[in-house]
């Protein structure tokens, strides 16, 4: 692949033209990047198109796709999947990918399939990664340079992010400068980009007044015209040139080559449109939803004692997405006090409350939405003291796996530049999975039927994070929360900190490790009996 890109003149003023008129001229071979926030500013109705296309001609064919991050819910919002065909997908690169059952057909997603059976070339960076690769892109420089990552599944010494056997090219290498190994992505020009925008005039400048975020629409955008790309934009209404503040539109139309309109596509999975996601209209705290009683409300439970006031906190997905929307329903965030408590996602919503399910990666009644490539320069650069994520496993070398298990292949996502570079980490996740049910009676809970596969288990089948070498190296704090105990990841491995009431420590707990906790205090504090209540108790939270 090329690693420099030739710059292309601002083009004429765009035109509205058809999905199908605008991925008509789209060639064989060509690297076509876009992006979504799983069902977020999709650009869904112009994917579609160029996947009918594929579907009815049999062209273009052998495309490489370039996708930050996992776009589209494979459902109702298809995004990436729409394009998941064999003949017409050669190569994919994302920064994550999604994996639900769809509830109508009960498949999972297409894509998922055409990696399980190696089918295409597939890859899958770091989101940080794969939204600051844009910036070196659009500036024509000769690839990112990282510390993010390195002893991890990017690097190539543990795979360097290939999730099937066809993706052979070195995407990924690890160099040495000044003494100092990093990892680093040479860059290879863009032939299209997709975008989303809420408007756009009849020169095509863009802007995002009704949408939740704004992702790397703008590092594609960039990227693309460096590249001597076209550019495609769907937008939801055309609006008269003017009519908005300079300040408000984000993109120029000099950089756009193509507008698609669609009138009704979607805010996102389930949501027509709702303007408390950008603060169009705020929601009273008391409309937020609440938790499903179950595990996960139970965990979100108890890792929201470690948020702490005024403390840039950051969510993942799972039940670390449930914390804030449980603590909105103890109250915490009464009379004002939500102010207090500062929340964001890896996609760059500030403010507000974190939403869960396929709301999350945006935030009800927000303060601030940045660009994406923006985000990740907050994220690498430690401004997000505390972060909550999810895990899939945790090993006995004290490694978390989020990134490639069982037959899931979901990537990190934002996952590995988070917890690289926080001070403070909870963990979140049920203790087993594969069929765990469990009851909360009498402030005690108990184990009806535990799940099948336990997470902690000896070896890791992917390496997302290296949390003891966090912890022992770079001063980290750093626990996991279950529904049944909670651990302190120290140095030398894990402290069994807190059992749940009604939980035996031998048979739900140690039996069901694949390694041995280093210690266990004595006394076992018991996990508050206040957590085993439905609703939860209002708790006090860390100071």
């Amino acid at each position: 692949m090329n690693t420099h890109v030739s710059p292309r003149a601002p083009g004429r003023s765009a035109k509205v033209v058809s999905a199908e008129a605008a991925v008509a001229a789209i060639p064989d071979g060509a690297t076509v990047a876009s992006v979504g926030v799983i069902g977020w500013i999709t650009p869904d109705r112009v994917l579609k198109a160029l996947g009918d296309r594929f579907a009815a001609t049999a062209a273009p064919r052998d495309l490489t796709f370039y996708f930050p991050c996992g776009t589209g819910d494979a459902q109702g919002i298809r995004g990436m999947d729409h394009v998941a065909r064999e003949g017409l997908m050669k190569r994919i690169v994302s920064g994550s990918y999604i994996n639900p059952v769809d509830p109508v057909t009960g498949r999972r997603p297409e894509l998922m399939r055409l990696i399980r059976e190696n089918r295409i070339e597939a890859y899958s960076w770091p989101i940080g990664a794969s939204m600051h690769w844009l910036r070196e892109v659009a500036r024509r420089g000769p690839g990112y340079l990282t510390r993010v990552g390195l002893g991890t599944y990017i690097d190539p010494d543990h795979g360097g992010g290939r999730f099937t056997e066809r993706a052979r090219e070195e995407l990924v290498r690890k160099v040495s400068f000044e003494g100092e190994d990093f990892l680093y992505y040479p860059t290879w020009p863009i032939d299209v980009a997709i975008l989303r925008a809420s408007s756009a005039d009849e020169h095509g400048n863009l802007s995002f007044e009704d949408e939740a975020l704004v992702s790397s629409n703008i590092g594609l955008a960039l990227a693309a015209k460096a590249s001597g790309a076209r550019v495609i934009a769907q937008v939801r209404r055309i609006v008269e040139a003017g009519a908005r503040a300079a300040p408000d539109v984000r993109i120029p139309g000099m950089l756009v080559d193509d507008i698609v309109v669609d009138a009704g596509m979607m805010m996102t999975t389930g949501t027509p449109f709702d303007p408390a996601y950008f603060s169009g209209k705020r929601r009273p705290l008391h409309e937020l939803p609440r938790p499903e009683a179950g595990p996960d409300r139970l965990i979100a439970a108890r890792a929201a004692r470690e948020v702490r006031p005024r403390e840039l906190s950051i969510f993942g997905f799972g039940a670390a997405a449930d914390i804030p929307l449980v603590m909105a329903e103890q109250g915490l965030f009464d009379d004002g006090r939500l102010a207090d408590y500062w929340f964001t996602t890896e996609h760059g919503s500030f403010g507000g409350v974190v939403m869960s399910g396929w709301q999350f990666s945006a935030n009800i009644n927000p303060d601030a939405i940045l660009d994406g490539l923006y985000q990740f320069d907050v994220i690498d650069g430690g401004l997000c003291r505390f972060a909550a994520l999810a895990f899939a496993q945790f090993d006995g070398d004290g490694i978390v796996n989020v990134s490639r298990f069982g037959t899931a292949n979901p990537g990190a996502g934002g996952f590995t530049d988070i917890a690289q570079n926080a001070a403070r980490l909870v963990f979140t996740g049920t203790f087993t999975t594969a069929g765990l049910e469990t009851v909360i009676e009498d402030g005690r809970l108990r184990i009806v039927r535990d799940g099948k596969v336990s997470k902690f288990v000896k070896t890791a089948e992917s390496i997302t994070y290296r949390v003891r070498d966090g912890v022992r190296n770079h001063g980290q704090q750093a626990m996991i929360v279950t529904e049944r105990a909670v651990f302190e990841v120290a140095a030398d491995g894990l402290v069994l900190t807190e059992i749940a009431p009604g939980v035996d420590v031998r048979a739900h707990v140690l039996d069901r490790m694949e390694y041995a906790p280093v210690r266990i205090l004595d006394p076992l504090p018991v996990m508050d009996p206040a957590l085993f209540t439905a609703p939860a108790a209002p708790l006090a939270t860390a100071v």
